[in-house]
This record gives structure tokens, sequence and C-alpha cells, in this order.
């Protein structure tokens, strides 16, 4: 199984609100990259929503907040965002050193290069461009511990005897079985209400420097340790969908009174 670790001189790091941060085994949130604002989340119908901004570039920011490293296998509507296989738990994913924080920035092309996560369209999204719309609004994060490796102790030798060989250790990693289900397994749980616009999906945008190299790394078990899945779509269809309660007035919509917003004072004369 390929795994990628990442490199301490290529993260690209923003200050994420921890309370918009969801998971234990490690926090995970939204970034929009263009404001540099970790996205706020609501919480409706069993799931956790952010609300894209159609054309923002966006990252998917992981936190391992757990004493040992841990496996982060990430999909985006469905598809793994290393491979762009139909998403499973037994994939390739990103391994965190405790305490490391990464952005994940797009789908990786190369282990220099991504093509940055855009919020697009669902038509033009990679999902639906690749023939698989059907998870279309999901982010997964499935995190695995990593297998305890055996310390091994040199036995004692008695006078007059030679001591005997450590016994060989494998490099070879392990091949979890695959799992019945993959991130969208409950993509059914929530039922959308009619939305007065396009759905929003996640684009295929421009290539962008991001360095990883691979590593290896064995699962504590087949099964992930922890899932964080976060629903998205736009502003306005989550507020038709019901999720965001409380609007705030649209943007752009017509003021009763637009000389009033502030308290005027004498102005300067005309130089």
């Amino acid at each position: 199984m390929r795994t990628l670790t990442l490199m301490t001189a290529a993260l690209a790091l923003t200050v994420s609100a921890h309370a918009h941060a969801l998971g234990s085994l490690a926090r995970v949130s939204v970034v929009d990259r263009d404001s540099g604002a970790t996205l706020p989340t609501y919480y409706s119908r069993g799931e956790y929503w952010v609300a894209g901004d159609p054309g923002a570039r966006y990252a998917i920011e992981i936190r391992n907040a757990s004493g040992g490293r841990v496996l982060a296998v990430t999909s985006v509507d469905g598809v793994n965002v290393l491979s762009g296989d139909t998403a499973a738990f037994d994939q390739a994913g990103y391994v965190f050193d405790p305490g490391e924080r990464y952005q994940i920035t797009g789908w990786r092309k190369s282990n220099t290069e991504v093509a940055a996560f855009t919020f697009t369209d669902a038509r033009d999204s990679y999902a639906g461009r690749t023939g698989r719309p059907a998870n279309i609004g999901v982010i997964g994060v499935a995190l695995f511990r990593e297998r305890p490796q055996p310390v091994y102790t040199a036995p004692k030798v008695a006078p007059g005897t030679a001591p005997q060989p450590a016994p060989a250790r494998s490099a070879a990693m392990d091949s979890p079985a695959s799992a019945d289900a993959a991130l969208a397994e409950n993509a059914a749980a929530a039922v959308r209400a009619p939305a007065p616009a396009a759905r929003l999906g996640t684009g295929h945008g421009e290539r962008e420097y991001s360095s990883v190299v691979d590593t290896e790394f064995q699962r504590q078990q087949a099964q992930p340790n922890e899932i964080i899945r976060i629903r998205y779509d736009s502003y306005e269809n989550l507020v038709a969908m019901g999720i965001i309660r409380n609007p705030h007035p649209p943007r752009g919509a017509p003021e009763a009174f637009p000389n009033s917003a502030q308290r005027h004072f004498v102005p300067d004369p005309p130089t």
C-alpha cells in the first residue's frame, strides 16, 4: 500500500479556528484559500456542512491530534484525492506525524504537483466529468492508527555459548482486507430538499506545486479508527435546504436607506 508522508518544508499552513475543526484522532477543517478563512460548520440532519463559494479554491486541513502517526485516506465527491479511484478504506493516503498539520490543496498529480480543489458547478466537477456524480458534495477522511512496532530484546548469552541471530524483520507492508463500504456509505442519510441553484462540486483546477514523499505505514486494523464526513454546497442552497437557519442578508440586496449606513460629518472642502 503506497502512502505519502509530508515534507515539513513544503507545508502550506493556515491558522484555523478549531471551533470549526471536526474529529478527535485528527482535527479536520475546510479552508477557503482565496480568503484564508476557515469555513464555519453547520450541524443538521445528523451531518456537518460547510458553505462553499463558487469559483473559490479550497483546502482540506488536517492536524494530527494523537501521540502517534496516523494515516488519512482522503476523498472528495467519493473519489480518492491521491489516486483518482472511487474511494475505499484500503487505499493510499497521507501520513501525519504527531502534531503535524497540513493542507491538502488538490488532486495529486505527482509527488510534486496537484490540481487545485475549486468549488464549481457539479456538472463541471472532477467526479461528474469522470462519470461518477452519485457522491458529489461530500469530503471524507478515514483515519487509521499505526500498528505498534515490536521491540526486540537481545537474549542473554550464557558463558561458552554462541549468540543466536535476531529474527529477521520483513520490510513488506501489510495489505489490509478491502472494506465493503466506501466513504460514501451513508450518502443517502441526508435527504436533500429542492435547492434554488445547481449543486456545488469540486473541480480539477490549475496545477500547483505541492511536495510529498513516499513512506511505509502499517495499519493497526483494516477498518478506520475514525471517519470524518463533511457535506458541502453553496450558501444559497444550504439556506434553501434549511441547514443555515439564520442567514445573513444576501450580498447585493437593495437598501431602503442607502445613504444612512454610516454616520456622516462635515466633509473637507475641495482642494
